[in-house]
């Protein structure tokens, strides 16, 4: 049965590696937006293979930003959000199917995370809730570069059956860089509106680590929680001490 009131919208930007799972589990939509923002390996020649998907080249400016931007090509009103790096499991693509949405409800999903093709069952990973699928005509995503969120002041929130399924790391590199996109972005985005200092980056990231290895016990899922813990306290003590230098030069 095929998906005609639902677009699924998809940011990208070189994840030739993931792509292609992520539209191959998106075929049942009618309507598939590729929002590529300066790939420059297959990722928009893998996208191009797929009858059902817009391929639309435009710009990054922050994840919310962004988000928002690549919906308004969308030709449907419900809007579903999918990384090029997520797959949509047979079971959440039945619900899609069947289920009547309401426009006044901002639908949650379920999602289960993998490094590689090893499932993450630890580290805050494994079965996060996060808002996905809205109704473009009553809501939005807020405008922040990191940690966008759909706005849900007076709507209802629903989850719904089934799971996104995250590949979101192929190699550990992939931490390394977003790890630097990540907390440059929270610098920009915070500088002259919060405080920091070298020391609360050194907490900030120490902490960090310590709630994802023992507290949610990272270490249970061998080395990868070992790297996941460490790229959570490297990204942590980069945010506030990139945060610190933006203050400082801001007061120059």
């Amino acid at each position: 049965m095929s998906i005609q009131n639902i677009s699924a919208v998809v940011l990208a930007k070189n994840n030739e590696a993931t792509i292609k799972n992520t539209l191959e589990a998106l075929r049942e939509f009618d309507d598939v937006i590729v929002y590529d923002n300066g790939s420059t390996d297959k990722t928009m020649e893998i996208a191009k293979e797929f009858p059902n998907v817009n391929l639309i080249q435009g710009e990054f400016k922050g994840f919310g930003w962004t988000k928002n931007k690549a919906a308004s090509y969308a030709k449907h009103d419900w809007i579903l959000i999918v990384d090029s790096d997520e797959v949509v499991d047979a079971q959440l693509l039945e619900t899609l199917q069947t289920k009547k949405l309401d426009e006044n409800t901002v639908y949650i999903l379920n999602f289960r995370a993998f490094y590689k093709d090893i499932e993450v069952k630890h580290c805050g990973w494994n079965n996060q809730k996060i808002k996905r699928l809205y109704n473009k005509k009553i809501t939005h995503y807020n405008d922040n570069d990191v940690h966008e969120d759909i706005i849900t002041k007076g709507l209802k929130t629903e989850l719904l059956v089934g799971n996104m399924l995250h590949y979101s790391y192929q190699s550990i590199e992939q931490f390394v860089n977003k790890a630097n996109t990540y907390s440059t972005l929270f610098a920009k985005n915070n500088a002259g509106k919060k405080n920091s200092s070298p020391a609360k980056a050194f907490f900030n990231g120490a902490y960090s680590f310590i709630k994802t290895y023992f507290f949610k016990q990272g270490f249970r899922d061998g080395y990868v929680g070992l790297v996941i813990a460490y790229s959570h306290m490297v990204t942590n003590f980069y945010k506030y001490i990139k945060l610190y230098e933006l203050n400082k030069e801001l007061t120059k």
